[in-house]
Parts: structure tokens; C-alpha cells; sequence
């Protein structure tokens, strides 16, 4: 059975930013650890907010 998707739906919503872990590491400046702990928690692709709330970066102190 199909279904007719509606765009305009989701150019109001938006949709779900997805990111390799990998990336979102480099970009976040996270440690290899924290890449590791995050693959094995979300897998390779989790969304931005899954990311967000899960990553944890240890503090620089001078």
C-alpha cells in the first residue's frame, strides 16, 4: 500500500540532522575514547540531538 507524503509537512517541521559519530567527534573535538564509548552506544549514524545529549568533553584547563 502507498501512502502520499506531503511536503509542505516537513518543510514546517524540518527534518532530523543525522551525523556519522565520527564526524561529529572531529568536529566536537572529542577524544578517541568518547568516539569509542558513543559508536558503541548509538552506533555509526545518530541524530544531532541523540549526540548532543550524550557526549561528554572532559574540560581544557591551562
Amino acid at each position: 500500500m502507498s501512502e502520499r507524503i506531503d511536503l509542505e509537512q516537513f518543510e514546517q517541521k524540518g527534518l532530523r540532522k543525522v551525523w556519522s559519530v565520527s564526524e561529529f567527534a572531529k568536529r566536537y573535538r572529542l577524544d578517541r575514547t568518547e568516539e569509542a564509548r558513543l559508536l558503541k552506544l548509538l552506533g555509526p549514524f545518530a541524530s544531532e540531538q541523540e549526540l548532543l545529549m550524550n557526549a561528554t568533553r572532559t574540560p581544557r584547563f591551562r
